[in-house]
């Protein structure tokens, strides 16, 4: 079966695309561990750091974020032990990282 686009519906999507971290910003990669509450969420990250994440308004508007999710995060300059989650990465997405070897997980 085809749609208007001439595609078929059971075929995956090509992921051409992937944000990755900007190192420039401080960001790195994290996996959510716990949510916490009122737009926080523990995340484990790169570095090794457990670090309480605080869901950015712009990103509690438009998607869930769920526990085991890989996300993007800047840790705070003051205050280490916190960041702000910038991004959250679908499951074709994490399996194109895994497959270019950006994750070590």
């Amino acid at each position: 079966m085809t749609n208007t686009r001439g595609t078929q519906n059971n075929e995956s999507e090509e992921i051409v695309r992937v944000r990755l971290p900007k190192k420039r910003n401080q960001e790195i990669f994290a996996r959510a561990d716990l949510m916490l509450g009122a737009n926080h969420i523990r995340v484990r990250c790169e570095d090794g750091v457990t670090r309480t994440g605080r869901i950015k308004g712009k990103i509690k508007k438009r998607l869930w974020i769920r526990e085991g999710d890989l996300l993007i995060v800047v840790p705070w300059s003051f205050q280490d032990e916190k960041c702000d989650i910038v991004y959250r990465y679908i499951k074709p997405q994490v399996d194109w990282l895994k497959r270019h070897n950006y994750l070590s997980q």
